[in-house]
């Protein structure tokens, strides 16, 4: 029997970075540098409200966009740590992770045949969803700004069809970050144009030199703030995320996060007010073991001889592969079977990437030394 699909479902490919590991997963004792989640356990009291609440009955439906009491939270944790503020009632939606939310917020928006701009290298999770709506990715090359997405980097790329832009910042792959003086010129280059942002913030808790900004303070009106809980609180496997927009933009994206999920699971969800209100400083202590990672694993690539551009956040490296090594999928299958040292090849997030590994310090110390230790014996 001939079975039928939607064409744009069949050819989204498996993401790149899966692709990979399941090229070296068969080989034993592999130290992997290749993890986007944390290596701490999620905190003990946001575990004991989610017990508590197991254990009070809350395990039915919640209203579609999150616990009321939860939506609160989240709006002076939001307003507490980056000025942004945002009505509990009817500007937030609390989805099943942030991975969802970028969905609900690109379903929202996109047309067919409008078009994206977005900085590459980039997460390989964005580019699906937008051709799935029918409209078309427009990456802007940064690998030459040190990965920097600039407004005079974007604007030559804004046609007529061009309705959003995505900015993930701290990024994944790179870690880089975007200035508060970077961030007002973008602003204002989408109010000359008449953008929609969607500002992917899940890494703003992970910021290491200076105060993150938030797009939503600069250009309130036309920017979707996504957030989460995974990387701040360490709760990946909780999936709960956050969508922020205006009222009149948060009642559209309502729509569609209710007919994908429903709701957020509720026991996360009282977990996830543990988080946002007695958790509020939980990051930090996790910020300050990062950040000493972050100096090691930028002096053992430095010493290697990879290319290296100090990342602002998150917990990774996007570093140039030595001159002379083969491509990045060659280097990293090499490196995997040889050294057994599993990092992530740069082509995972766009073939801007060639050339470059990703490199994860979200693992302990005692993992990074043997790692090096590894990768300096195979070099060399």
């Amino acid at each position: 029997m001939k079975m039928m699909f939607n064409a744009a479902v069949k050819d989204i490919e498996i993401s790149g970075i899966r692709k990979f590991f399941n090229k070296i997963q068969h080989i034993d004792g592999m130290i992997s540098l290749t993890i986007g989640q944390p290596d701490f356990p999620t905190p003990t009291h946001i575990k004991a409200a989610a017990k508590k609440a197991i254990d009070q009955n809350h395990t039915n439906y919640t209203h579609n966009a999150g616990i009321p009491d939860l939506r609160i939270a989240i709006s002076q944790y939001m307003e507490q740590k980056y000025n942004l503020y945002y009505q509990a009632d009817s500007e937030i939606i609390v989805t099943s992770g942030a991975s969802q939310a970028i969905d609900t917020a690109l379903r929202t928006v996109l047309s067919i045949g409008q078009e994206v701009i977005l900085p590459a290298p980039v997460y390989p999770g964005y580019t699906p969803v937008i051709k799935q709506c029918g409209a078309i990715p427009v990456f802007v090359d940064t690998t030459e700004n040190e990965f920097k997405l600039t407004a005079e980097m974007i604007e030559p790329h804004i046609t007529d069809q061009t309705v959003c832009l995505i900015l993930p910042y701290p990024s994944n792959p790179t870690g880089v970050s975007l200035t508060e003086a970077e961030l007002k010129d973008i602003a204002e280059l989408s109010e000359k144009y008449n953008l929609i942002i969607i500002a992917d913030e899940i890494y703003s808790e992970l910021t290491y030199d200076e105060k993150h900004t938030s797009m939503g303070t600069l250009a309130r009106e036309r920017t979707i703030t996504i957030n989460g809980l995974s990387k701040s609180h360490s709760m990946t496997g909780w999936r709960i995320g956050v969508l922020m927009a205006p009222s009149h933009i948060a009642e559209q994206c309502l729509k569609v996060h209710q007919y994908t999920v429903s709701c957020a699971s509720s026991i996360s969800q009282y977990a996830a007010l543990a988080a946002y209100t007695a958790g509020i400083n939980d990051a930090e202590p996790m910020k300050k073991e990062y950040r000493r990672r972050r100096a090691f694993t930028e002096k053992k690539l430095l010493e290697l001889g990879f290319d290296v551009v100090k990342p602002d956040g998150a917990f990774y490296f996007f570093a140039g592969i030595p001159s002379g090594a083969a491509s990045s999928e060659q280097f990293a299958i090499e490196l995997a079977e040889q050294a057994k040292v599993g990092v992530v090849p740069g082509t995972a997030f766009g073939p801007e990437g060639e050339g470059y590994i990703r490199v994860s310090y979200a693992c302990s110390e005692q993992q990074l030394t043997e790692a090096f230790k590894r990768m300096e014996q195979y070099l060399t």
